[in-house]
């Protein structure tokens, strides 16, 4: 949202969740398998570039398992939202960060590209990475990035993930 809080964290603080409600923070991955297991959920991507550009991605079903299966994302049913798939390169994967490296890569994702997210080998979407203020202004591809829409080289300015029980 405005780069005041610093997403590069390790395993057991994305695990309770930190930051503040009210502006930028993560709710945790306890959080977010209690929620979503034995309901169904979908999941609103919404973003924004800094020229005031919006766009956003919807999947009709998401949910992560408990930690002993590593938090492992699943997302599906991308209906278009202007700022194309994203998240489906990463249906299925574990969670990871620079001390848990579950990922698909030999190397470790989260520590290439300086974030923490369900990477596969490595990303399509950086959400947890480094605040860059738009173009360029952080190393390769460890930005804010959705590549469907801005590329690998472009910091969003926002993004936000939520979810709802589907009616």
């Amino acid at each position: 949202m405005d780069g005041s809080v610093n997403f590069y964290r390790p395993w057991d603080q994305y695990k309770m969740g930190f930051g503040n409600s009210a502006g930028e923070y993560w709710l945790g991955l306890e959080t977010l398998h209690n929620l979503t297991k034995g309901k169904s959920y979908e999941l609103l991507v919404n973003m924004e570039d800094f020229d005031g550009n919006k766009m956003s991605a919807r999947y009709s079903s998401f949910s992560i398992d408990s930690e002993s299966e590593g938090y492992r994302l699943h997302v599906s049913g991308f209906i278009y939202g202007g700022a194309g798939d994203a998240l489906s390169y990463h249906n299925g994967q574990k969670f990871s960060t620079f001390d848990k490296d579950q990922d698909q890569n030999f190397k470790n994702c989260a520590k290439i590209y300086l974030g923490a997210f369900w990477y596969n080998a490595c990303h399509r979407t950086n959400p947890n990475g480094l605040y860059g203020w738009g173009l360029r202004n952080t190393p390769h591809a460890a930005g804010i990035s959705w590549f469907p829409w801005k590329g690998y080289d472009y910091s969003l300015k926002t993004i936000s993930m939520k979810i709802r029980p589907v009616r």
